[in-house]
């Protein structure tokens, strides 16, 4: 295609798409408390309004991702309507006693749409075709991240042995593009044995949690402890007591015993945090069931 002819068509494109974010601009976005409410009463109640209300409010969420995959050659409408299509089975499927943000799990859902679409119109790239092929595209980040923890280099044949399958197949799969997120779920379920959206969102967030408590505990930690934090507890390949004894001027003792008291109070500072998010939660199904019977 000339590229004067991309050009008018990118221009057009865009044209069209200030017009749509002013329409959809009308629908505004929804408070967590809000949002929740409304998920609550599509999953408990199938409540049509309650589920309008969540697709039309996350719209711009779709036009966001969207873009980020559009391309000279792909038309961007195209795009928003299919991640329209993976928000409304969203909403469908989400379940809010799950733990998950909505729109975290609607993003996965939207961005496989998206990709469907993407792979459909190129139709020389197949992913997953055969039973091999589906073992590595799910398993090949969590078999690399296996070597490298081992402290072997991840290699097609190391892969391959990890993953019992053939080392070419390997080969091939390595060279195609990775979406993040298995695209069998475009059609409802996870591949047998596979994540789910809400395991993959659930695992995502629990991490995310575990971070924001170990960086709000360091961030109180004076500069030795800070240190054993980071170069002894955390670390991937931790300094000996003796090394950090002779850095402090200590005792290995002394050293064991100030790790043992770190570890004690992240430890009390994760449990703490877990109990907060109960609270929190149990307070939200509480406010909610009151709305719903008054």
């Amino acid at each position: 295609m000339p590229y004067s002819r991309i050009s008018a068509n990118l221009r057009e494109d865009f044209d069209l798409l200030n017009r749509y974010c002013t329409d959809i601009s009308v629908y505004p976005l929804l408070k967590r408390k809000e949002e929740r409410e409304l998920a609550e009463r599509v999953f408990m109640l199938q409540d049509t309004e309650a589920y309008e209300k969540l697709v039309l409010s996350n719209l711009r969420l779709v036009v966001k991702i969207a873009l980020a995959y559009h391309s000279p050659h792909l038309n961007l409408f195209d795009l928003i309507q299919e991640g329209n299509l993976g928000l409304m089975r969203a909403v469908q499927k989400y379940n809010p006693h799950k733990k998950t943000r909505f729109s975290s799990y609607a993003f996965l859902w939207i961005r496989a749409y998206v990709l469907r679409h993407i792979m459909a119109l190129w139709g020389t790239i197949k992913i997953g075709t055969t039973d091999s092929e589906r073992k590595v595209f799910y398993g090949l980040n969590k078999a690399r991240k296996q070597l490298y923890r081992a402290g072997t280099e991840p290699t097609p044949e190391e892969l391959a042995r990890i993953l019992d399958v053939n080392e070419e197949i390997v080969r091939i799969m390595e060279t195609r593009p990775s979406w993040g997120v298995p695209l069998d779920l475009v059609d409802g379920e996870a591949a047998e044995g596979q994540d789910t959206v809400e395991d993959i969102v659930a695992s995502k967030e629990r991490r995310d949690r575990i971070r924001q408590t170990i960086d709000d505990f360091k961030a109180r930690l004076d500069q030795r402890d800070r240190f054993i934090l980071e170069k002894r507890i955390l670390a991937d390949c931790p300094l000996t007591l003796k090394e950090i004894g002779k850095h402090f001027a200590l005792s290995r003792e002394r050293v064991r015993q100030l790790e043992a008291g770190l570890l004690k109070r992240l430890k009390t500072g994760v449990r703490q945090r877990v109990w907060e998010q109960r609270l929190k939660r149990r307070a939200a199904m509480q406010h909610i069931g009151t709305n719903q019977l008054s």
